[in-house]
């Protein structure tokens, strides 16, 4: 077939029949899988597209011979843990039944699932509530790499490790913007191979896209008309698509005016790169036994939303001390310990009230599970010095129960008496936002972190660290010599550092 075939291969059906788009499709997929060695990897979320070409890849593969069953088909599902709960449930058992239905096809059936999650250090709640990382927004989009990104490259990278290249079986299309497109269309250029572009960020790795030129009514006539091979009904996949939009309906699209389910976008539901995650509201109000998920969308339209984000919740120093103004304002950095104990504890609220309100297959459903919070305590105690090891007694207070996690560690050198001794002290010293009880705090523990250490040549920098980050008492202070220090750099014609590393004396504690 000739590389131009891409551009010029047609799979609306109106064209050329229903049944015969179908077949000369799976007889492609056929040709393409006997074509070489590489390993394929195929990308499922779940929607519509995924499982159309899912079901697509299945089909064509069930109607060859198994010793033509050659080589392996990987299928991922990455599970970023802060997903829409609907789609969440559903995408897990699909790959339950998918590993079921694979052990009762054949053995030698090439297709495996496998449900990727992030790693502990790289979770959402891990990351803004254990270090502070303010919700993401469009200039520090740090979730998508992390949740999203990560966990399926390093799949696909150990596939590439193994076996020198891989083949990426994608449900894009054309169809849904015309940026995606336009991409689609540049990668295809570069590529060397019929019917596979290049990959922009993973060497080695091909991909194929069998939907490439479908319309959302292609989709949805081929998942209606032909029954799911793995066992899963695909009219419960409209079903969910019909009850994420506000009308609740997934119409034939017959022309520009008509909406279509198409347009129902699931994915995270602490997304803050939209005001609202419209597709959980409608199923809210679409469906009384769905309402259950209500305490969700409160969550996060009261402590996730961007636009209404207060500025005294952040601090007005940068994750490592440093200062940077902007627009005579300083950018603020992490949010504040108070703010991310009150945010833990509405999460776990939050959590204990679904739980109450779910239905039986829901009620086990974690917005946090007890590893991210273990690693949340870690974080706060050993990184950020907050010696009053505060999680236990927020999670016995948010759900009633005791701590399911490790013991507290009767090794750290002050308790609770001593820390609220040391707060009374630093306040009375006009510590009014408490920076002077940090610095103390701070000094004291890594002192006691180091103590039992042969070799302590990170001691003294960390020491410095957190004196140079405790400059200032006030934010006003911190602004009034950032100011000083740009202009002294634009009278000097040079950028000089904003930050407490280089301070007057008179800004000393």
């Amino acid at each position: 077939m000739a590389k131009s075939s891409i551009n010029n291969r047609k799979t609306v059906f109106s064209e050329f029949g229903f049944r015969e788009t179908i077949e000369k499709l799976e007889y492609e997929i056929q040709e393409l899988y006997l074509s070489d060695e590489i390993p394929w990897v195929i990308g499922y979320s779940g929607g519509k597209d995924s499982t159309a070409t899912l079901q697509l890849v299945w089909n064509a593969l069930s109607k060859m011979r198994p010793e033509q069953w050659k080589k392996p088909v990987h299928v991922i599902s990455t599970d970023t843990l802060v997903e829409n709960p609907i789609v969440a449930m559903w995408v897990e058992k699909s790959l339950e039944t998918m590993s079921v239905a694979i052990g009762s096809h054949n053995k030698k059936f090439p297709i495996r699932a496998h449900r990727l999650t992030p790693e502990l250090q790289d979770r959402f709640w891990v990351n803004l509530i254990g270090r502070g990382y303010p919700a993401p927004r469009p200039k520090f989009r740090w979730c998508t790499s992390r949740l999203k990104i990560s966990p399926s490259n390093n799949f696909i990278n150990n596939v590439l490790k193994q076996n020198g290249e891989a083949i990426l079986v994608l449900g894009t299309r054309r169809a849904e913007s015309a940026m995606r497109a336009s991409n689609m269309k540049k990668y295809e250029e570069k590529s060397t191979r019929d019917l596979l572009s290049s990959n922009k960020d993973l060497d080695r790795a091909w991909v194929y896209t069998p939907i490439d030129n479908w319309q959302n009514d292609d989709v949805w006539q081929y998942l209606t008309q032909v029954k799911n091979p793995w066992g899963y009904k695909n009219s419960d996949l409209l079903s969910m698509y019909s009850g994420a939009t506000e009308d609740g309906e997934c119409p034939l699209v017959v022309d520009t005016s008509t909406p279509s389910c198409g347009d129902s976008r699931f994915g995270c539901y602490v997304c803050t790169m939209v005001d609202e995650d419209k597709s959980m509201k409608a199923m809210v109000q679409n469906d009384t036994e769905k309402e259950w998920m209500q305490p969700i969308l409160d969550f996060r339209n009261v402590w996730l939303s961007v636009k209404n984000e207060k500025r005294e919740n952040r601090d007005f120093r940068r994750m490592n001390g440093t200062l940077t103004l902007h627009n005579e304002k300083l950018v603020h950095g992490p949010y504040t310990q108070h703010h991310r104990e009150s945010m833990l504890f509405a999460l776990l609220e939050t959590q204990e009230i679904v739980r109450e309100l779910a239905p039986e297959e829901a009620k086990e459903f974690e917005l946090i599970t007890i590893d991210e919070l273990e690693e949340i305590r870690r974080i706060w105690v050993s990184e950020k010095h907050e010696m009053e090891d505060s999680l236990p007694q927020i999670f016995n207070r948010a759900t009633g129960h005791e701590y399911p996690g490790k013991d507290a560690d009767d090794r750290l050198n002050l308790g609770v008496e001593d820390l609220e001794l040391l707060n009374e002290i630093c306040e009375e010293r006009g510590d009014s936002e408490g920076i002077l009880y940090q610095l103390v705090r701070d000094l004291i523990h890594i002192e006691h972190q180091n103590r039992t250490m042969v070799r302590r040549s990170k001691l003294f920098e960390e020491l410095r660290s957190s004196l140079r980050k405790a400059a200032f008492r006030t934010e006003e202070d911190a602004l009034e010599f950032a100011k000083r220090k740009h202009a002294a750099s634009e009278l000097t014609g040079k950028e000089g550092k904003l930050d407490s590393h280089i301070i007057a004396s008179d800004q000393t504690i």
